[in-house]
Formats: structure tokens, C-alpha cells, sequence
């Protein structure tokens, strides 16, 4: 297709992630919430596999996620909620009905990533039914009444990586919040995104991709369905109102079902929970006081306030273990933007480093970590040695300035000491002198690296560079 043609189709695309929540019990049961749970409907009771004369009974804290997840987007807080039964039948759905909210979520609006949302609401999650045993199909219970969060965005998403960006800071904010751990290849995050491709400002014919898995997978199927529909258009096609699928071995999506629509589930109230006022179960103000500080907050310190290089500023926002190591180890520097980013250099290069080579290599005591940070900035190490310190504490719970006393490590400024080395050096090197003097400057570095090495790294790079330059 000519790319003019393409230009002249805009894409419109909404999103419902759903995202399980982080609780000790189910969402209507005292059942354990436990995604790790392997042995198949182990954590179930009469409630959450529907037997005749059981009532369910709302989880606190499971809302409490959800309205504190509506304020750090700035949302506003519905004062009335109420659950309603959302009919359809399914092997995983025991009653025959899945309890979730449909005129009256929690959460209403806000804004995240630059994306308007529309609501937030809470539900409870199906079992998982497996098809490969045999000629027959298996229902596991234990997901089954799972407290599930639903984040609705408007339609004003216009690309696939505009999508993915997107689910990656709700799966940020949930982490953060402690909320979720929205692991995707687990199925704590599920992602369904709703195009739409029309040549005006007006929306086309909606199309649904379900149970997108990762952020990888959202990007390319999005950008995918975009494609199909503009093809499809040109042909002069009618895109079909339908529930796709992807099929991550070919890289397209395919037709799964003709969308139902909402009255199609014949929603109406649960007549067994009650109706809440919000305001009189939680205190806003003090649901506002319990955030913490937030990815972009926490992004925007970085890059803004401390200086940091934006790649790392993301490696310690999206790694939130990382970025709590580093937040510690600098926690004794009053913003000292030098002694900040020097860690952040050590932090994101050289320990990352260390730990992508070996994964038994754990994250090591802040407060050390710092003081290898405090003495290279006062110059008393070398990078190089600072380098090797981080090294072995990673592997050893070492002393850091103590090792580096011990060892002889500390950095020399004794320029006599150096005088003496590299006068020996030049000696014994005539060509290398021959191949400085014919303008070679690598041959300079050779005897850098030379001294350095006999001292053990310990002596000071430019003091080096001014005894060597004197002589050659």
C-alpha cells in the first residue's frame, strides 16, 4: 500500500487491562490469595465455587487498592458503589455470573501516562480451565473470586507503542503502590485493546484483541489490527465488529467470535452485598497521605532535580529493586548532585554489570556501597580500583575502606614514588619510547596502564600523565 494512502487513516485505540490485586484473601471469601499456588483448587471453599445458600462478604482492602490507585491518577471517587451481576455461562464461572461493577465503579476518570481514563472498577476474577489432558477440559478454582481490578481508558490512544508505554506504568503504579505484582506471563495483567481505523475524526468499526500477555505482544498486535483494518479499507472491505485473538507464532491476530455488547450480559444489582458509601468506610485525606512517592515522581527527581542520565533515571524507576538499592545508597549524600551521579554511574554500569554475568550475585549493603562511592570522589581510589571494590562486594561482605588500607589500595600522589617507576619503565621500553616519540599515543597509555599495574591501580591517573609527558 503507498504510505500516502496510509497517512490519511487515524487509528483510535481504547484499553482494558485487568490486574489482580495483592491481598491475603479472595474478593468475597476468606479463602488465600495465592497466584503460586501449583496443587489445582487448594485454596477454595462453598463460596468461591458458588454452592446453594453461601454469601459473599466484600474484601476492604482490595477497594482500598482501587480508590488509592484513583488518586494517584487523580481520579475522582465515586461516594456510591455498588456490585452487579454481570450473567454469562462458562465452565470457570461456578455461579453462572461474575460479581463486578457496572453502573457505579469506584473510580471515575483521571489520567495516566498523558492517557484520559474512564473508570476503575472492581470484580472478581474466573477460574483457569485447561484443554490439553486429554478429551476432556479441567476447571482449577483457585484463581476463581480473585480480587480483579478493571482500568478502562478512553479512546485516545493512536499506536501500538503508545499501548504498551502505557500498561508498563500501570504495571509500575500497581508495584509501586503494592497493589499488584501484574506479572503478564503469570496472568496477574491482562491486556485487551479496542481499534478502530477511520479515514475521518470519526471512530470506525471497533475491533477487540483479547488476553494480550506482554507488552511486546501489545505493541505488535496493535500495530498489526491497524494494518488489517487500513488494508481491509482500501480494498474497499467492511471491517467486521469482532473479538480477535493472536497467534504469536504467525504475528497476526485472527477472528475469534462476533462481540457481545454490554446489555448482552444482562447486568443487574447483587441483591446479596450491600451498597457503600464510600465516605463513611474510608477517609480520603488519609487514603491520600498513605501514597507513596510514584514512578513519574520518582522519574522526574531523577532527571530534573538530581541530574541523572535519563537511561538510568529508567533503569531505577522501572526496576523497583534497583531503584530502591540506589535510593539507599545515596540516601547519605544531602544531594550532592556529584557524589549522585558518580553512584549512579557505579550503580547502572558497573553493578548491573556485575549482576548480569552472574545471577547468584545478590545486592550488597548500601551503606558500603556508598563509602566505595565517597572515597572515589575524594579521590583517595582510582575508578579502576573503585571498580574492583564494587566487584568484591558484591561477591564478599567486605570492609571497603578497610580493604583498600590493607591492600595498599589507597590512591598515591607521591610523585617521586612515580618518578622512580616510570623512569625504570622508560628504560626497559626504547621502542615503546621510539613509538611516543614517532606520534603514537597509544604508547603513552602503555606505560599508564604499566604503572598503574605495578602499584595495583593505587596511584593517581594525572599525576602519572605529568611524570610521563616530563620524561618522554
Amino acid at each position: 500500500m503507498a504510505e500516502n494512502n496510509k497517512n490519511k487513516y487515524q487509528a483510535t485505540i481504547g484499553l482494558e487491562i485487568h490486574a489482580e490485586l495483592k491481598t491475603k484473601t479472595k474478593m468475597f471469601c476468606s479463602c488465600k490469595n495465592d497466584p503460586d499456588e501449583e496443587k489445582p483448587n487448594s485454596n477454595i471453599c462453598s463460596i468461591c465455587t458458588a454452592q446453594p445458600g453461601t454469601l459473599p462478604v466484600i474484601n476492604k482492602e482490595a477497594v482500598k487498592h482501587v480508590l488509592k490507585i484513583g488518586l494517584a491518577c487523580n481520579s475522582k471517587i465515586a461516594d456510591f458503589t455498588e456490585w452487579d451481576r454481570k450473567n454469562y455461562f462458562y465452565p470457570d464461572i461456578p455461579k453462572g455470573y461474575q460479581i463486578s461493577q457496572y453502573k457505579y465503579p469506584l473510580v471515575i476518570g483521571g489520567n495516566l501516562k498523558g492517557v484520559e481514563l474512564t473508570r476503575i472498577h472492581l470484580e472478581e476474577d474466573t477460574g483457569a480451565s485447561t484443554h490439553d489432558a486429554g478429551n476432556f477440559s479441567l476447571v482449577d478454582f483457585n484463581r476463581s473470586g480473585v480480587p480483579l481490578m478493571e482500568l478502562v481508558t478512553e479512546p485516545v490512544i493512536h499506536s501500538g507503542k503508545q499501548a504498551a508505554d502505557f500498561a508498563k506504568e500501570l504495571q509500575l503504579l500497581l508495584q509501586y503502590m503494592g497493589a499488584g505484582d501484574a506479572n503478564m506471563e503469570k496472568g496477574e495483567m491482562r491486556v485487551e485493546a479496542n481499534i478502530s481505523v477511520s479515514p475521518t475524526d470519526k471512530f470506525g468499526t471497533k475491533v477487540e484483541i483479547k488476553n494480550l500477555n506482554s507488552f511486546r505482544t501489545v505493541e505488535r498486535a496493535v500495530a498489526y489490527e491497524i494494518e488489517r483494518q487500513i488494508d481491509a479499507l482500501e480494498k474497499g472491505e467492511k471491517v467486521i465488529q469482532e473479538t480477535r485473538g493472536w497467534d504469536e507464532a504467525k504475528q497476526k491476530t485472527y477472528s475469534q467470535r462476533v462481540k457481545e455488547e454490554s446489555h448482552d450480559y444482562r447486568y443487574f444489582p447483587d441483591p446479596d452485598l450491600p451498597k457503600m458509601m464510600v465516605s463513611e468506610v474510608f477517609d480520603l485525606k488519609e487514603l491520600k497521605k498513605e501514597l507513596p512517592e510514584l514512578p513519574w515522581e520518582r522519574r522526574e527527581k531523577y532527571v530534573k532535580k538530581l541530574g541523572i542520565k535519563e537511561q538510568d533515571a529508567d533503569s531505577f524507576v522501572n526496576n523497583i529493586e534497583l531503584g530502591n538499592f540506589f535510593e539507599k545508597v545515596i540516601a547519605g549524600f544531602k544531594e550532592n548532585k556529584d557524589l549522585i551521579k558518580l553512584a549512579s554511574n557505579y550503580v547502572s554500569s558497573d553493578m548491573v554489570g556485575f549482576m548480569s554475568k552472574d545471577s547468584t550475585l545478590k545486592y550488597p549493603a548500601p551503606e558500603k556501597f556508598a563509602i566505595i562511592i565517597s572515597m572515589a570522589s575524594e579521590g583517595k581510589i582510582s575508578s579502576r580500583v573503585a571498580k574492583d571494590l564494587v566487584e568484591r562486594l558484591l561477591k564478599e561482605n567486605i570492609d571497603p575502606e578497610e580493604v583498600a588500607n590493607k591492600e595498599g589500595l589507597i590512591q598515591k600522589n607521591d610523585e617521586g614514588a612515580i618518578i622512580e617507576i616510570a623512569k625504570k619503565l622508560v628504560a626497559e621500553n626504547p621502542k615503546v619510547v621510539a613509538d611516543y616519540k614517532a606520534g603514537k599515543e597509544a604508547a603513552l597509555m602503555f606505560f599508564v596502564g604499566q604503572i598503574m599495574k605495578v602499584t595495583k591501580g593505587s596511584s593517581n591517573p594525572q599525576i602519572i600523565k605529568k611524570v610521563l609527558l616530563s620524561l618522554l
